[in-house]
């Protein structure tokens, strides 16, 4: 009787925690669907109506934060919107500045919540070789302009960035270089209380040209998914703690996703099987077992090809 009711409490404490959903981009449709340890749970899918009368393939994922979802709407005008699709709220928050064409290398962001839990985006668009950073706070319903690092060149049409995602007040976006050999490879840090940009070090196992990272937080702590090439495709997944990169484990199996198999497959996680993106379009499929998925299975965040993980909440775009 002891265990039975241990089992019910602890059923009880996963009922109060937010839900994970999986949000998908089909190809005529919006899906979201229940994710459970780190997997889709069947027979859960949901289609849900974007607020604008847009297909689908016009909508690019900037990322997920609280509940949230930052989506731009490409088209003759470019728009940005912050959306809560469980309760089908938003807001339409971009300016005269998202005229420019929005490009996927070009434009990025990411959420969070000041240190007086104010909501804020921020933007960063790479226009002639330019960064602009901006950011976008709920409370004023208003843009200010932020200086971005001296002496770099990342702004430069040769340079691909990520989509950002949040961990411990900061948020990482990653940021490549492929045309010009060797390559160049770097990590663009945003610290959400001063405000300010630096880059951080890679770890030792994105050395190797060519070499490709993904982006994803696991209780909480940022890692990346590391594919290389050398020979054949490899894909280790590290985690950054204390300042340093740590290798956590190698999947056993990765491969490269053909273009119309990535039309087929529109979940980026199903049947244990994650689908990764480089910056550069490739889509790159691993498979998930025994220890890799007890540890994955904890993740928070992850923005993949057409689809975000993002939490069931009631948090509203509006102040």
């Amino acid at each position: 009787m002891e265990r039975v009711g241990d089992y019910m409490i602890f059923e009880e404490i996963l009922s109060r925690l937010p839900t994970k959903k999986l949000l998908s981009l089909k190809e005529n449709s919006i899906v979201v669907d229940d994710i459970v340890a780190g997997n889709l749970k069947e027979d859960t899918s949901k289609t849900v109506t974007f607020p604008y009368d847009v297909e689908p393939s016009f909508l690019s994922i900037i990322g997920s934060f609280n509940g949230l979802i930052l989506l731009f709407i490409k088209r003759s005008y470019n728009e940005l919107v912050l959306w809560n699709p469980t309760t089908r709220r938003f807001k339409l928050i971009s300016d005269d500045h998202f005229s420019r064409y929005f490009g996927r290398h070009n434009d990025t962001g990411g959420m969070y919540f000041d240190e007086h839990n104010d909501l804020k985006v921020l933007h960063i668009n790479c226009y002639w070789d330019v960064v602009t950073a901006r950011v976008y706070s709920r409370h004023n319903d208003s843009w200010i302009k932020l200086n971005f690092l001296n002496g770099t060149q990342l702004g430069s049409n040769f340079y691909s960035w990520s989509p950002g995602i949040y961990s411990d007040k900061k948020i990482y976006f990653m940021v490549s270089n492929y045309w010009i050999p060797p390559g160049e490879r770097n990590i663009v840090v945003f610290d959400v209380i001063s405000e300010t940009f630096s880059i951080l070090r890679f770890p030792e196992h994105m050395e190797v040209n060519p070499c490709q990272g993904h982006f994803l937080t696991i209780s909480n702590k940022l890692h990346v998914i590391v594919v290389q090439y050398v020979g054949e495709l490899i894909a280790d997944l590290v985690k950054y703690e204390h300042d340093e990169w740590i290798k956590v484990f190698s999947f056993n199996r990765a491969r490269i996703v053909h273009h119309m198999e990535t039309q087929e497959t529109t979940n980026i996680i199903q049947n244990n099987k994650w689908l990764i993106t480089s910056i550069w379009g490739d889509t790159v499929e691993v498979v998930l077992c025994n220890d890799s998925f007890n540890y994955i299975q904890h993740v928070d965040n992850y923005n993949g090809p057409k689809g975000a993980l993002f939490l069931e909440t009631i948090v509203s775009p509006f102040d």
